[in-house]
């Protein structure tokens, strides 16, 4: 053979194995179990962690964490607004920085799920969409409309352009294997009936036709049409089934916990009831999972929507909102993805029997032909462990909890039981000090003196800022006559404002007369109150405050805010006076935002005057700076506001987010794990305190020294009381029974066999840089309680303390295998015994 054919030999090989190999790359589809990647059926667990809500150094970590966490797919919103902020202008750098993310995930060896929509909610400002949207000629949201589908188009184009020209598709080699469009359609498209349908037909037969290789989904939309499948979002998912049989069954939203409302309590789902819901969708034949919120983090900036969404989005997700790693959250999840995983070969290629063994129990069972059984033995009483016998053997089920079986004989995890250490999380002071504090105030007295926009009645807010600011001055003259009784002493008159909302400050003739805020539930609201006049001529400022704009409902595009009407003034001897209709101007934001005081650049554009801290009487509307130095070490960061009202914060020029220190309203009693987790009725925390007291400061923000802090207040607070503080973990507890099932201790042997390993672990671990200073509890034996609240039973081995000091004083992290002899005797023979320990993380 000559040269010249050997070397088109060689050339034709090239070309077949590179045909070979993006033909393998490109195998993402699926079937009726799961989806299939590379010709193999998987089990996936998902997790949400939305890039602008942390930052590009926390992105990493973030990551890690959630793969060390048992996940194999990390899943994402597209963000519209923040990547269009307007029309034709994109932004993709910073926190937006969307390759750059998905790229890290890619390092991690982790696949993505790419949720475009481009609606997300997410309580996010708007839903998702720019605000400039909404004033394109003749558009209508979401429904089968011209102008906004051709909108929709241009962006999801753009997007799945960015993602093709990076080669992120699976289908190219990249990590996402599955992409979303719209999304929780389906009440929208009841609604609006045959528009409804005919949008969704629309936008997935347009997402489908963009050519990406992998699957595309609707979560919450029956009706969504071949090839796209339909999933479920919820805090349980074991009712849904795909509107095809050759369709899986996919979670696309299994909710961690639940967001919080400034006025609103802390909401906590207990890791047992997730994981129970969880393995309930596992076992009647779910093969996707995606935690909503697996990293829930912050809203930084006027991010928040609702409208009254705090600038935390925690969401109590395995990872807290400064990256920090939540327990048991976290680790007893790990645990069941390592179950499932033991039994993925039975799940995958079987269907499952249903056998009831009483009342309340059931097994679940996959027998495949290959010989792989794995069984599900459920209990869903709420108040009572149940003994069932399944393939003549005798098992335990606490209530409201699932034991998994990979071999359909050892229970290798039980949703109820967590072995797994709890963490609590404080905050401390750092050795960096806010001092020297200066002031400027707005000038309220010109307010309308400027303004460029004078009309009889009252005009909506949104149609005016356009979203520039959350501010919006409404402002008139009323003429008030030398004979009018109330100013011989009689009573002050009452003003009476009627506002679509979301708050409002009061100001009579420059001076602040009273305040009204709606709520997240009753957005409208009434300010009425007796107001100081004086003969002549009266100035009436209304300041309009938005909270976030609305993100979810039907064309909430169309919904109104600010001050809508009437406004009346009542007790003049004539009677009332309606105001609604005079000549108001109209004046979009603050002094300071126009002069962009939270920037250092900008910053010397006022004459700041130092803040007089003994000073009882404070200015509303006043601006607020301090220089700092970063504090040492490398824990997260937070400003206390607790001292504060309500406004806004900014860091070296980066907004930080709203700050209100209103209370929280709620039912914070005690918490079980057991029972329907519906965030209004049941484990709720921190009533009568702050919804929000503390603020996350990312260090990657911050300079070693001259950082500057800008604080907008709206009505008074104490400066001097604010505080840079640091958050880590300063307690770990463990609490395990002698004959606790770890997943961990198990692995199937050559022959495929399970077989345990050890017997159960009691293990501790504070963070990095920290070490166990001190054990503040320890008992093997009957002890009670829980961390923080521990105490001894009537069997205890005297020897507990002393074991676990000798075993855990400072090291970062330490483990003890429960067993008698390991504590020099067996305190209670014949008794069931567990080991209880709280322990002191200190740096």
């Amino acid at each position: 053979m000559g040269a010249s054919s050997v070397l088109s030999w060689v050339l034709l090989c090239i070309v077949l194995l590179s045909l070979c190999f993006q033909l393998i790359q490109s195998n993402v589809s699926y079937d009726r179990k799961a989806l299939v990647i590379n010709g193999q059926r998987r089990i996936l667990f998902s997790g949400s962690i939305h890039y602008p809500r942390s930052t590009p150094e926390m992105w990493e970590g973030l990551i890690e964490k959630a793969k060390d966490g048992g996940l194999d797919v990390i899943d994402t919103y597209v963000f519209w607004n923040l990547h269009e902020p307007s029309p034709g202008n994109y932004n993709f750098e910073g926190r937006n920085d969307l390759v750059r993310f998905i790229k890290m995930v890619q390092e991690a060896r982790l696949y993505v799920h790419l949720r475009i929509g481009p609606y997300i909610c997410s309580e996010w400002n708007f839903g998702g969409f720019p605000v400039w949207l909404k004033y394109v000629p003749g558009i209508s949201f979401r429904t089968d409309n011209e102008p906004f589908k051709s909108a929709m188009q241009k962006f999801t184009k753009k997007i799945v352009q960015l993602m093709k020209h990076e080669k992120l598709f699976e289908s190219q080699g990249g990590p996402i294997i599955l992409s979303q469009i719209e999304n929780e359609y389906e009440p929208e498209s009841k609604l609006f009936g045959a528009a409804g349908h005919a949008y969704m037909t629309w936008a997935a037969e347009m997402a489908v036709g963009m050519g990406t290789g992998v699957p595309w989904v609707m979560c919450k939309e029956e009706n969504a049409p071949d090839p796209v499948i339909n999933t479920c979002n919820g805090f349980y998912c074991d009712y849904f089934s795909p509107n095809k049989p050759y369709k899986p069954s996919l979670w696309t939203e299994a909710w961690t916990g639940w967001f919080t409302e400034f006025g609103g309590p802390i909401y906590k789902r207990p890791v047992e009831d997730l994981a129970f819901g969880v393995a309930r969708f596992i076992q009647n034949g779910g093969s996707f999972i995606n935690y909503y919120m697996y990293h829930g983090g912050t809203n930084f900036g006027r991010t928040a929507g609702g409208p009254f969404i705090t600038t935390s989005y925690d969401y109590d997700a395995p990872i807290d909102e400064y990256g920090l790693i939540r327990q048991p959250k976290h680790g007893h999840l790990k645990e069941l993805h390592k179950a499932v995983k033991l039994c993925e070969q039975a799940l995958l290629n079987a269907d499952s029997t249903v056998i009831s063994l009483g009342n309340y129990e059931q097994a679940h069972v996959f027998s495949s032909k290959s010989g792989g059984c794995a069984a599900f033995l459920s209990n869903y009483n709420t108040k009572s462990a149940a003994r069932v016998t399944f393939n003549k053997m005798n098992y335990h089920l606490p209530p409201w909890s699932i034991s998994i079986l990979p071999d359909c004989k050892n229970v290798v995890y039980n949703t109820a039981q967590v072995g797994v250490q709890t963490s609590q999380k404080q905050f401390f002071p750092t050795n960096s000090k806010l001092r020297s504090w200066e002031t400027f105030s707005e000038d309220i007295s010109s307010v309308a003196s400027d303004t460029k926009l004078t009309v009889n009645g009252l005009l909506d807010q949104l149609n005016i800022t356009r979203d520039s600011s959350d501010y919006l001055w409404y402002t008139t003259n009323i003429n008030i006559k030398s004979s009018e009784s109330f100013l011989r002493g009689g009573q002050h008159p009452t003003l009476t404002v009627q506002s679509a909302g979301d708050a409002m400050h009061v100001f009579i003739n420059g001076q602040l007369s009273g305040s009204a805020y709606g709520t997240r539930k009753n957005k409208r609201f009434t300010f009425t109150g007796n107001v100081s006049l004086h003969a002549g001529m009266n100035k009436i400022s209304l300041l309009s405050i938005a909270v976030g704009l609305p993100n979810n409902g039907p064309h909430f595009e169309t919904r109104n805010a600010g001050v809508q009407g009437p406004v009346a003034l009542q007790g003049l001897d004539q009677g009332s006076r309606d105001l609604s209709w005079q000549k108001w101007s109209h004046k979009v934001g603050l002094i300071g935002e126009a002069m962009n005081l939270g920037s250092p650049s900008s910053i010397s554009a006022v004459d700041w005057t130092r803040v007089n801290l003994a000073a009882k009487n404070q200015q509303p509307l006043t601006w607020y700076k301090v220089n700092f130095d970063a504090p040492e070490g490398d824990e997260p960061l937070a400003l206390d506001m607790g001292s504060m009202g309500k406004g806004l914060l900014w860091i070296n020029g980066q907004s930080i987010g709203r700050y209100w220190m209103t209370y929280a309203n709620g039912d914070c009693s005690a918490c079980s794990y057991a029972g329907t987790f519906r965030p209004k009725n049941k484990c709720q925390s921190g009533c009568n305190h702050p919804t929000q007291q503390w603020y996350h400061v990312p260090r990657s923000w911050l300079k070693q020294s001259k950082n500057l802090l800008v604080v907008f207040e709206e009505i008074s607070g104490d400066v001097s009381k604010i505080a840079l503080v640091k958050t880590s973990v300063s307690t770990v507890c463990a609490e395990v029974f002698e004959n606790h099932l770890y997943v961990r201790n198990w692995h199937t042997d050559s022959r495929g066999q399970l077989e345990e390993q050890k017997k159960p672990i009691m293990s501790l671990h504070c963070t990095e840089g920290y070490s166990i200073s001190a054990i503040k509890f320890s008992s093997f034996g009957t002890p009670s309680g829980s961390c923080g609240n521990f105490q001894h039973g009537t069997c205890h081995a005297p020897n507990s303390k002393a074991v676990i000091e000798k075993k855990c004083i400072g090291k970062q992290k330490c483990s003890l295998t429960i067993s008698d002899a390991n504590f020099g005797m067996d305190p209670c023979p014949s008794m069931l015994k567990k080991l209880s320990v709280e322990a002191v993380c200190a740096p």
